[in-house]
């Protein structure tokens, strides 16, 4: 079984969408082992708790400096010993040591089609106020690789979303969801948790069932 460890902020539906999935069977092979928040008292937590997973929260507030909060999240997710680790919206910067110790074992799901819409400060409804702002007919998501930069490794699934006329940041981020990260994200876990992702000069190639 790939062990799994989901890093979350807030409301948790990309938490929600992998445990639906676990529950129907759409991933297979695997289980989420821990959720950890970066803040107490979110959504999140409650979704991990109704489901029976063990839940914890290292917020940075709670330590002094950021290197004592570094030492505080590795530390969290050691101690569940994951093959995988999943950031379902989790508005924390890595510590770098993290991100080399799982090497293409951390993926993110990106709400825009990368590299459109991504880097430093794109995060949230900024993403889709961006992407209405700049009139694109096609948005979508990303799940990919955590490496040292932002929203920058290796890309493994992404699935397009069209952009409708009217459409508010707040429909096009819900429609966004529906239609593609909660569709792509488990899709993705399914495809690590069967070893058929893998990175090969920088690049993840989804291989066949041999």
């Amino acid at each position: 079984m790939l062990r799994t460890v989901v890093l979350v902020s807030g409301g948790g539906t990309n938490l929600q969408a992998l445990i639906d999935a676990l529950a129907e069977g759409k991933i297979r092979n695997a289980g989420i082992v821990k959720v950890i928040s970066s803040k107490p008292g979110v959504k999140a937590l409650e979704r991990a708790e109704k489901a029976g997973i063990p839940g914890a929260v290292v917020a940075k507030k709670d330590y002094d400096g950021t290197e004592a909060f570094n030492r505080a999240l590795i530390e969290s997710i050691d101690l569940a010993e994951p093959d995988l680790i999943v950031l379902a919206g989790f508005l924390v910067v890595l510590p770098e040591e993290l991100v080399k110790k799982y090497e293409n074992r951390i993926i993110n799901i990106h709400p825009s089609l990368i590299p459109s819409f991504c880097g430093v400060g794109y995060y949230g409804l900024k993403v889709h106020e961006e992407a209405l702002k700049r009139g694109v007919k096609i948005t979508g998501a990303t799940v990919h690789f955590v490496d040292e930069g932002c929203d920058s490794g290796p890309i493994i699934l992404q699935k397009a979303v069209e952009v409708k006329k009217g459409d508010s940041p707040e429909v096009l981020q819900r429609r966004v969801m529906e239609e593609a990260e909660w569709q792509i994200l488990p899709e993705a876990v399914d495809l690590i948790a069967a070893g058929r992702v893998r990175v090969s000069n920088g690049k993840a190639e989804v291989t066949e069932i041999l």
